[in-house]
């Protein structure tokens, strides 16, 4: 190939990945709202209310997304998505993004052509019994039937669990976590196995929590996070930093009611790159320079978000554990805003 016909391919070669990059940002901005993937009702996650408004903590960083790019946390059009389909609609275009405790898998990146963009949650599977059951460990389950959720990482790992530990089980395959929830309550499956923090919240959904346990086994690793298609740079880049400037801001000591008067500038300078007061990094991603302000001051900081929906004070009773900031011994860190 000539030089001049080879740099003409690779210059065509980058104007088609631009045109693919900014295709999404460009249709959310015509329509005027974002798609954003959901449970079909994980309490403490993904769930409506009386009113039938959706709420949660994975609702929230849909939330911030509106107020990033529309200054509007209501411009969300949320897509409620069972297990088996969710990558089928995120590729098909039904949703812009999945915050749908999805777990982060090399298969999931690579094969499926998605991008993982974040962890908003560090997690891992976990084992919920009737306390009738009389178990106290996961390890007493010979022989049990478990409601386990197909098209997830669950299966795999709950299939090497009994494996290695020498036990049989009976597999009872359901299709999302609503059917899940029923057939378990029901007394179906003996017991019931997915991320521990959606234990948490389907336990504090059923009629009396009181009896059912979560057994302590963890048995894997679960990073959930946002995902978007491959290709869609820009979008790629506007949701990594908007859920990054929510954790910043917790680390940074900027909240729901304190942004506003922080976004006037002050002494640190970090704290005045990510509010806007300071530098460029909005115009970087084509939206304001205030779009962090705007975020925080629809649903607080990383923080604020968890234990309003999830927090120990909530029926979902989580500790912060993995997902406390770096500075207090947890795994949640944002790279730096300059």
């Amino acid at each position: 190939m000539k030089k001049s016909v080879f740099f003409g391919a690779l210059a065509f070669a980058g104007l088609a990945a631009g045109a693919s990059s900014a295709a999404t940002l460009d249709e959310i901005k015509e329509r005027g709202k974002i798609n954003c993937g959901v449970t079909e009702g994980t309490l403490g996650f993904s769930s409506r209310d009386a009113e039938g408004k959706h709420q949660g903590f994975d609702v929230e960083f849909c939330r911030a997304l509106g107020a990033a790019i529309f200054d509007d946390p209501d411009a969300v059009e949320y897509v409620e998505l069972s297990s088996k389909n969710r990558f089928t609609a995120l590729s098909a275009g039904q949703a812009d993004l999945l915050y749908r405790t999805t777990t982060w898998t090399f298969s999931r990146d690579v094969d499926l052509k998605t991008s993982f963009v974040g962890i908003n949650y560090y997690d891992g599977q976990g084992f919920m019994v009737p306390k009738s059951l009389g178990v106290s460990s996961a390890k007493e389950l010979e022989g049990a039937t478990v409601c386990i959720e197909t098209g997830t990482t669950t299966e795999l790992n709950l299939s090497d669990f009994f494996r290695v530990n020498g036990m049989s089980y009976e597999p009872l395959p359901v299709g999302g976590t609503t059917e899940a929830k029923a057939l378990f309550e029901e007394g179906a499956c003996d017991v019931y196995t997915t991320d521990a923090s959606a234990l948490a919240g389907v336990r504090a959904s059923l009629k009396d929590p009181s009896a059912f346990v979560i057994l302590p086994e963890i048995v894997s690793k679960e990073p959930l996070g946002p995902t978007v298609r491959h290709g869609d740079n820009e979008w790629e880049d506007i949701v990594r930093w908007t859920q990054n400037a929510l954790v910043a801001a917790e680390e940074l000591g900027v909240t729901q009611a304190n942004v506003a008067e922080m976004a006037k500038g002050g002494d640190n300078p970090e704290i005045n790159r990510l509010l806007g007061a300071e530098g460029s990094l909005g115009e970087m991603l084509g939206l304001s320079p205030d779009w962090a302000v705007k975020a925080i001051a629809a649903t607080g900081n990383y923080g604020e978000i968890f234990e309003r929906n999830i927090g120990e004070s909530t029926p979902i009773g989580l500790a912060r554990g993995l997902n406390a900031l770096w500075t207090e011994g947890g795994l949640q860190y944002s790279p730096p805003f300059r």
